[in-house]
This record gives C-alpha cells, sequence and structure tokens, in this order.
C-alpha cells in the first residue's frame, strides 16, 4: 500500500488554556472565594451549572449538573452567576497577550488557543521559556493560572497540557515523545470515539503505545484509510500547522536608516517622528488601540520584537512615543545600535477593522513608502 507521507520536522508548539476559566474569575475577584468550591450559574439559562472550579470538580461536580445534585456532593459550595461579558472581556485580553509573543495564536475556545513559537517575536530559541514567561505574564496581567503543554506539535502539545492541569506545564521534548504517549489511552486521541475504541480493544489495544506497534497494513484492513492519520498520531507525528482564523488587526510605521545609529537622543527622536506619523494614520482611520509594538533591528541584521499592553485605548502620538521609548530600553539597541525601527498599534477597538499592513517602510534613501 501507499507509504505515509513524510514527516515535516519538528515545531515547537505551546497549548495553553485558563484553569476552570469562569470559576477561576470568580475567585479571582471575590477572595473570600480562593480555595473554595464555586458553581457558576447561568440564571438566565434555568439556573443551569456552566462551570465549576477545581475544587468542585475534585468532588465530582461537572456541568451540566443540576445545581440541588451539585450541592449535595459539593456541600457549602458557593454559587456565582455566570458574567459572560466579562468573560469576552478577559478572553480578548487573554489573546492580545498571546499575539505579544507570535502571530500564530491558533484560538481553540475563548480560554484555549495553541501557538507556534518555532519563530517568535522575541527571538526567544527555548519554547519551555517561552511558556514560563506566557504563564507569568497571564498570572500577572489577568490574576489566572494557567495550564500549558509543550511539544513538537499540536496534538503532543494537546496532551501535555491535559496532563499539566491544573495551574502547571509540561514539556515534551522531542526525544520523548515515544515514552510520553506510551501509557496514554487510545481515547485521547482525535476521533477516537467509542466505536473506535471498541475495535481497538478487540485487538488488544487500549494504549497509544500499543497501538503504535501495529503494522499500518494491519490497522488499515481493520479500520480502513482513516487508520493511517491514527497510526502517525500514535508515532507522536502530526503535520497540522497552527492556523489563526485571522491574522491580528496591526498598523505600524517603520523607517530603514541610511547608516546605523547609535546615540540615544537620535533615537527617540525617530520614535518621536514615528509616533506622529503613526498616530496621524489611526485618525484618519478612526482606530485606537492598546497593544504597542516595537521592532529594532540591528546594525549585525538580528531583529527583535517588544510589546506593552496599555491601560486604556489610544491613538495619540505622545502615549506611543513614550511606550515605544519605554519598550526600546528592554532592548539592546542603546548598547548596540540600530538599523531600523518601527512602532505599531493593536488590539483595537472591537476589532472590527481591516487587515492592515503592521509597518509601512519610510526609505531614507527614496523618501517613500515601501
Amino acid at each position: 500500500m501507499t507509504s505515509p507521507p513524510a514527516y515535516a520536522g519538528h515545531r515547537k508548539i505551546v497549548h495553553i488554556r485558563i484553569d476552570a476559566f469562569y470559576a477561576s474569575v470568580a475567585q479571582r475577584d471575590d477572595p473570600r472565594l480562593a480555595e473554595r468550591p464555586v458553581l457558576v450559574i447561568d440564571e438566565a439559562g434555568g439556573d443551569a451549572i456552566v462551570a465549576v472550579s477545581c475544587e468542585a470538580r475534585q468532588r465530582g461536580v461537572h456541568p451540566p449538573m443540576a445545581v440541588k445534585r451539585a450541592l449535595h456532593l459539593c456541600p457549602g459550595a458557593a454559587c456565582v452567576p455566570a458574567d459572560f461579558d466579562q468573560y469576552l472581556q478577559i478572553s480578548a485580553e487573554f489573546f492580545e497577550l498571546l499575539c505579544a509573543y507570535t502571530d500564530l495564536v491558533e484560538a481553540v475556545e475563548a480560554d484555549r488557543a495553541i501557538l507556534d513559537v518555532t519563530y517568535n517575536k522575541l527571538d526567544i530559541p527555548f519554547s519551555t521559556r517561552i511558556a514560563k514567561m506566557i504563564k507569568s505574564d497571564i498570572k500577572r496581567e489577568l490574576g489566572l493560572g494557567t495550564s500549558i503543554g509543550v511539544g513538537p506539535n499540536k496534538f503532543i502539545a494537546r496532551l501535555a497540557a491535559q496532563s499539566a492541569r491544573p495551574d502547571a506545564f509540561c514539556v515534551v521534548r522531542n526525544d520523548e515523545v515515544a515514552e510520553f504517549l506510551r501509557d496514554v489511552p487510545t481515547d485521547r486521541i482525535p476521533g477516537v470515539g467509542a466505536r473506535t475504541r471498541q475495535r481497538l480493544a478487540e485487538m488488544d489495544i487500549g494504549h497509544i503505545g500499543q497501538l503504535a506497534q501495529v503494522p499500518l497494513d494491519e490497522l488499515v484492513q481493520r479500520l480502513g484509510q482513516r487508520a493511517q492519520n491514527l497510526w502517525l498520531l500514535a508515532q507522536g507525528r502530526d503535520d497540522e500547522p497552527v492556523t489563526p482564523a485571522e491574522q491580528p488587526n496591526q498598523i505600524g510605521q517603520e523607517e530603514l536608516f541610511a547608516t546605523a545609529v547609535y546615540k540615544p537622543d537620535e533615537m527617540q527622536n525617530a520614535l518621536r517622528e514615528l509616533a506622529a506619523e503613526l498616530g496621524g494614520r489611526l485618525r484618519r482611520r478612526s482606530l485606537r488601540g492598546r497593544l504597542v509594538l516595537l521592532r529594532v533591528d540591528y546594525p549585525n541584521f538580528r531583529t527583535t520584537t517588544r510589546s506593552l499592553r496599555l491601560a486604556e485605548f489610544t491613538d495619540q502620538p505622545q502615549t506611543l512615543c513614550e511606550s515605544a521609548i519605554e519598550l526600546l530600553g528592554r532592548t539592546e539597541a542603546y548598547a548596540i545600535g540600530v538599523r531600523r525601527l518601527g512602532i505599531g498599534l493593536g488590539g483595537f477597538v472591537g476589532e472590527a477593522v481591516e487587515q492592515l499592513d503592521l509597518f509601512a517602510t519610510t526609505s531614507p534613501i527614496q523618501g517613500e513608502k515601501t
């Protein structure tokens, strides 16, 4: 039969989920609920339980269980009303934070995302370090715990995140994949439902490690053509890319210098001019955002990007300039110089804007947009 497709190689994938999202927001906002079982109730939906805290889940409470049954299993649990408008706002802030690291952010749910950080905005080669930074940012900015899985592809990262819950992270390196998958139940593979699980059980296969040992031809005879995908996943092989629903809406302005710039005051003056130009473009489009981005190209041709989330939406050049100068201090620019600087703004109000080029470059040589 036809051999399986060649594996494209390893990437650095981060799967992240906010732990017990709705209930954790309630616990964050009311310290009296910290470490208490919490039931989140949709009062407009007939008092249905829509979410529970980790403490309640540990006592056997799961949505959409009836409130009376839940309180029987978990006496003294706090019942709080759902606030879906607040959850949407927090979700938007969550994704803003993620987009500061990479544009390759795939939204799975309001509280869950997959990131490809193989080539990231901070030029950090270590996915574990990126994961720790993201976790720390979300804890500091949103006050919420997260479970994070890191792996060479989406499938492994997702399983790693599941094993990390709650409020932790799990890293599976390339040479650890087979060992990691060995004892994972086959129903953790996407698409393996009750019927497929039964067929695998008839073959004495209950874990992914066992599935990986079955010859592909034999598996196809038992399960049909879909067996090939199951077999590849059992090998820890997943070529599916991280696919954002849409690229983040951002607009920016940058300048490429004729010669490298080494003086801090010259860099700051350039940022001031860029901020003024960017502010004008924003106002002409009636855009206000709060995710400020800075791009720096060094004389050694390395590039780095920094970002800052503002407390309020803005289109003001002074705010953009001050933020960019603050971000510049977080780079090596003052130590080794720059050959290009750029300011960008994203996280627009409502995000209901057309797709815009992040940077419209002003060439000092040609004097026109490129």
